[in-house]
């Protein structure tokens, strides 16, 4: 029987040191080694700035990547959407598209940061189209690097502010699209991070059932969903399974 893959998202690691990389370095040297991939589906930092950045703890999570014997795959998240090849190539990442098809253990599956499903929330979505955008992106790079961080940290109190005047509804995913992004997909098995809803959900699609795996936010509750042969479970970093009072019906 193949190992199983693991999947995480929403660290948000700091620029600095601290508990939550703690956590993640011991992760990597615990459950991930003994993995047959480990895919991070994005949020991986509370901002990116640019891969010339080299922010303390971003460079020492490079490290610890890369000393993974296993394949590693990174999707891009709403916080760290301009991470790109110059530190994916330090952490021994492979860039990968969203939405990803990915063949796991349990059979194929689509793996996807979550924020397009979330299409209610026009606000959002109006921001990731315009940062997505090669021009955007561009123009943000061309600055200064302090200027970049003054900027990113005034975007991250926006959202913040944004999000406590919203509901939980419109923040959460919209049935649609997830029925929309199965039937693109054509596969049993959807896993996303985003909304910081832990929880795997059984559903039924034009009358095929289908899971919807939502991953844990780790400034929250940390935790990792493991897909075996079996299928997939939460669990809490020291491999217990993830606290059912922390899961969302």
């Amino acid at each position: 029987m193949s190992a199983p893959a693991l999947v995480i998202s929403d660290l948000h690691l700091d620029r600095e040191p601290g508990p939550l990389l703690e956590a993640t370095l011991a992760f990597l040297q615990g459950p991930a080694r003994s993995a047959s991939a480990l895919y991070i589906l994005g949020d991986l930092f509370e901002y990116w700035v640019g891969d010339d950045a080299g922010f303390t703890a971003a460079e020492q999570l490079a490290n610890a990547l890369k000393s993974l014997n296993i394949p590693v795959a990174f999707i891009h998240g709403n916080r760290d959407f301009l991470l790109g090849p110059d530190y994916a190539k330090r952490a021994g990442m492979q860039l990968a598209p969203e939405p990803l098809h990915a063949a796991l253990p349990c059979g194929p599956a689509v793996l996807l940061h979550g924020d397009s499903l979330c299409t209610d929330d026009t606000e959002h979505m109006a921001f990731r189209q315009q940062v997505r955008s090669g021009e955007w992106q561009r123009g943000f790079l061309s600055h200064p690097l302090e200027e970049r961080i003054r900027q990113a940290e005034a975007m991250r109190a926006a959202s913040r502010e944004s999000g406590r005047i919203k509901t939980d509804a419109i923040m959460d995913v919209n049935a649609n699209a997830v029925a929309d992004t199965f039937r693109d997909a054509d596969v049993p098995l959807m896993i996303h991070g985003h909304t910081h809803r832990p929880a795997i959900h059984d559903l039924t699609v034009d009358g095929q059932p289908r899971q919807r795996c939502v991953l844990p936010a780790w400034d929250e509750h940390p935790g990792y969903l493991e897909v075996a042969a079996t299928g997939p479970i939460l669990r809490e970093l020291d491999g217990s399974p993830y606290p059912a009072y922390l899961l969302h019906a």
